[in-house]
């Protein structure tokens, strides 16, 4: 098995609420039980766009040996899934990102998304 960055997801931190299985495009990610599990490592390819979704910090991405990734299946699994949509708005000014690009952080202890207008004032405040 080919060494390499893979989601872990750490069970006891874990809410079970779904908010990682969105931005899984390859559908790597499901809740099992009332909690967030990666039920096919060979869809998971690393990219971490779940991370920064999860209320409670449970995701991280850790180098490791893992099946490779398998794109095809990827690809054939978000063709069956079809389009799966939360809209987001940008945790100060309340922009949606269908008005305003977002961004995800981690701000303050949480994961949040702020959109570009307002990111310059927290960088530079």
């Amino acid at each position: 098995m080919p060494i390499r960055q893979i989601v872990r997801i750490d069970e006891e931190l874990c809410n079970g609420c779904g908010a990682c299985v969105t931005p899984c495009v390859e559908g790597a990610i499901v809740l099992v039980d009332g909690k967030a599990r990666v039920v096919d490592e060979s869809l998971c390819d690393g990219a971490g766009f779940c991370l920064p979704v999860c209320p409670t910090g449970a995701l991280t991405v850790e180098v490791r040996e893992a099946p490779a990734f398998d794109e095809e299946k990827a690809e054939e699994r978000a063709r069956e899934r079809g389009v799966v949509y939360i809209t987001q708005r940008c945790f100060r000014c309340e922009a949606g990102e269908d008005a305003v690009p977002l961004i995800p952080i981690r701000y303050q202890g949480q994961s949040l998304w702020v959109c570009t207008r307002c990111l310059p004032v927290l960088i530079h405040g």
